[in-house]
């Protein structure tokens, strides 16, 4: 192991927060791996943690898996831009970081910790979570204020971390090749999931041997929930359980209209926000993943650590770890999704392969193994 740093994490949102999908377990991960490797981890985070939730106003410290987070007050936000009006006074109040690792893009605390490390000298390594190219909502603004107003947040960091080759490809135009480094997220270690029927089964009032398809996260656009719900309408005797908050932008609604129209009331489920979805993998014959856009995906990590097969789209920064081990690849689209679905649940042998393939990649991927290479990453830029 190298020498112990000092790391300043600064990232929109921070464990217990639960309505922003995967980047804050992995945030969360990396915290608490980097401090058993004997790390010095610093989180300067809002008070953010729900889309409908008003953030507190006071700041507070935290210990969190050995690292000290500090949740700045929060008065002003909209959605997960949380303006924290501290975060200057309390980051030259620290002490002088080695390194600062600067997570999201777009968002007052990233925008802001950027120019500091910039004005006092300090090396930050940016890693934008799958939100660097504009996707989907104000698609123009967001190209204008990355030319100007967030322009400096890329280009002045010593290295971009990205989740994945495909993510790499969207920084491509802003940051030279030689400053972007690919470290894929970590997976969770292999586990057994308790027998069928397990929590998630119980729930839902089927027996261990009814076919069930598992969406978990958010019910959000680009998601891919709008072809999950016809694809799986359309196979006879199939349960579709999604799990995840509703990202408040519409389509929950539309999501239920669409269910009832055609006819699969009784076998499309929608759980809402889930505490534990790891409890639920394993009562899931296949995870679907059949998003427009992922910088990874870590729903797809959990399923393998159960041994449970996953359908992912192309469009999925996991699927190059997964292909033909843990997962069928797919085009993005109702009718690829339906014939892999097919297929899968019709195959069991095909299902148990993919799910010891999974978890051999959970092994490798394994959140010790991932964080090491962080490290390495952090000593390069000091």
């Amino acid at each position: 192991m190298g020498r112990q740093l000092r790391i300043v994490f600064a990232a929109p949102a921070y464990w217990p927060a639960t309505a922003f999908g995967g980047p804050v377990p992995v945030l969360r991960s990396l915290a608490r791996e980097l401090s058993v490797l004997g790390h010095r981890v610093d989180v300067l985070t809002t008070t953010l943690t729900g889309i409908g939730e008003q953030p507190a106003r006071t700041s507070r410290t935290d210990e969190v898996d050995g690292a000290t987070v500090r949740y700045l007050g929060t008065p002003l936000r909209f959605r997960w831009f949380g303006v924290a009006p501290s975060l200057g006074r309390v980051l030259g109040s620290l002490p002088r970081p080695d390194v600062v690792h600067v997570f999201g893009y777009r968002d007052w605390v990233s925008t802001v910790t950027a120019r500091w490390c910039r004005a006092n000298g300090v090396p930050y390594v940016f890693e934008p979570l799958g939100m660097f190219a504009p996707k989907l909502r104000k698609v123009a603004l967001k190209h204008a204020l990355d030319s100007t107003l967030y322009r400096a947040v890329p280009r002045g960091a010593a290295l971009a971390i990205v989740a994945s080759e495909r993510e790499r490809q969207e920084l491509e135009a802003v940051v030279p090749p030689e400053r972007v480094v690919v470290r894929p997220n970590g997976f969770p270690a292999p586990y057994d999931p308790p027998p069928r029927p397990g929590p998630l089964r119980s729930r839902l009032g089927l027996d261990a041997t009814v076919p069930l398809v598992l969406s978990v996260g958010r019910v959000a656009r680009g998601k891919g929930l709008e072809h999950l719900v016809p694809a799986v309408a359309s196979l006879d005797g199939v349960q579709l359980a999604i799990a995840g908050p509703d990202d408040r932008h519409g389509l929950l609604p539309e999501l239920l209209a669409l269910r009832d129209r055609l006819g699969a009331g009784g076998r499309v489920h929608m759980l809402g926000a889930v505490a534990f979805p790891l409890e639920l993998y394993g009562d899931a014959d296949v995870l679907a993943l059949p998003s427009a856009h992922e910088n990874f995906g870590m729903v797809a990590a959990e399923a393998a650590a159960a041994g449970t097969a996953s359908v992912v789209s192309d469009r999925c920064g996991v699927a190059e770890v997964m292909r033909d081990r843990g997962a069928l690849v797919i085009p993005y689209g109702e009718a690829p999704l339906r014939a892999a679905l097919a297929r899968l649940l019709g195959d069991a042998g095909l299902r148990a392969q993919l799910g010891r393939g999974g978890r051999q990649v959970a092994r490798e991927l394994s959140w010790p193994n991932i964080v090491r290479l962080q490290a390495e990453i952090y000593e390069c830029v000091v």
